[in-house]
């Protein structure tokens, strides 16, 4: 009422701005009608952030996740400090070699490395995430009482993806500072500048690699009804890549490599490179390589090198803005990959019929 009355005062006084006003009283309604939308939207998410948080599937998964990463911490630190113990220079040892990167990377055969648990038990927790996101609400009725809310589509999958997504991003990067901290409190020397930029682009690249499997279980929950047959589809595929793709390219690469076919040094390098490009079909290969190259230094080349390609070489370590190169075109294609499974859940899920009965 308030607006009207303005709109009619200006009017009155002033002719020339009445259409102004008039235009005025259309924009604001759409805007507060925009702000209401985002409400909902940050409303779905809050409501399922809460729900993981409140899940006893997440919080054992995410308590193993904690124990079994400070179990590999602890095993590195050890490795490192008896390390330092027996050299004279330690502290320039621990200068010159990426001595925190190492905490990620090391281990003294008791128990894996901190990447090794991060990319074995990522993707179980990706999938615990996403496996019953959508079919859970069609098998208990909710999702169709929901649909029948003034609440746009999409912002059921969106939502339920943005806040899956912040509780990775809340746990690996409170995991990787916590990390952090224990290694300088422990070890008494604190991380350089370019050891802590690739210590945070190293939580990035799991962030995106979680992302993945979550989206692929969220894929799963909107092609199948039941939750049982999306969690084992989901965790077909995480064994398929993680375990038997590797066998499948071994015996392909045994006939294929056989030094009876190969005629020349090129044909030689172009069947290495074709193998290796094979293997990297394969997210966890990705992620395994990218972070490797991401956390060693050392690492200078990805690709099949010859004699004469290493003779000379200055065993130096490449700068992070060179490792970061290295390590696009993986990058580029793990954020591919999550990007394409998001996009089909998505377009599937809103051309799904939705009725009363699930």
């Amino acid at each position: 009422m308030r607006l009207d009355n303005w709109v009619n005062r200006a009017k009155a006084f002033f002719p020339e701005t009445g259409r102004w006003a008039e235009r005025l009283k259309e924009i604001l309604p759409a805007k507060k009608g925009t702000g209401g939308t985002n409400s909902i939207f940050f409303a779905v998410v809050r409501k399922e952030f809460t729900d993981y948080l409140t899940s006893w599937r997440i919080i054992i998964l995410m308590g193993i996740i904690l124990l079994t990463c400070f179990g590999s911490l602890y095993t590195a630190v050890t490795t490192i400090q008896d390390a330092l113990d027996s050299s004279k220079d330690a502290e320039e040892i621990a200068r010159s070699s990426y001595l925190f990167l190492k905490l990620f990377t090391v281990s003294d055969g008791t128990l894996p490395s901190f990447i090794t648990f991060v990319g074995f038990l990522g993707p179980l927790l990706g999938i615990a995430l996403g496996f019953d996101a959508i079919n859970s609400e069609r098998n208990r009725g909710t999702l169709s009482r929901l649909m029948a809310q003034p609440i746009p589509r999409d912002y059921v999958i969106n939502g339920k993806f943005t806040a899956a997504l912040l509780l990775n991003i809340v746990l690996f990067l409170s995991l990787g500072l916590l990390v952090t901290a224990f290694g300088i409190l422990i070890l008494g020397i604190p991380p350089t500048f370019e050891e802590f930029a690739r210590i945070l682009c190293f939580l990035v690249l799991c962030i995106v690699y979680i992302a993945f499997w979550l989206n692929l279980g969220i894929l799963f929950s909107v092609t199948f009804r039941q939750a049982a047959t999306s969690a084992l589809s989901a965790i077909a595929v995480w064994l398929f890549f993680n375990v038997f793709y590797s066998m499948i390219i071994e015996v392909f690469a045994k006939s294929f490599l056989a030094s009876e076919s190969i005629t020349s040094l090129q044909q030689a390098i172009g069947r290495q490179e074709f193998v290796l490009n094979l293997m990297r079909l394969s997210p966890s290969y990705l992620f395994n390589e990218s972070t490797t190259t991401l956390l060693s230094p050392n690492i200078r080349s990805l690709s099949v090198l010859t004699v004469e390609q290493t003779a000379g070489a200055v065993a130096s370590p490449l700068p992070f803005s060179q490792s970061l190169l290295l390590i696009w075109p993986q990058v580029t294609g793990l954020i591919a990959a999550t990007l394409i499974c998001f996009a089909i859940a998505y377009v599937l899920f809103m051309r799904q019929e939705i009725r009363a009965h699930g």
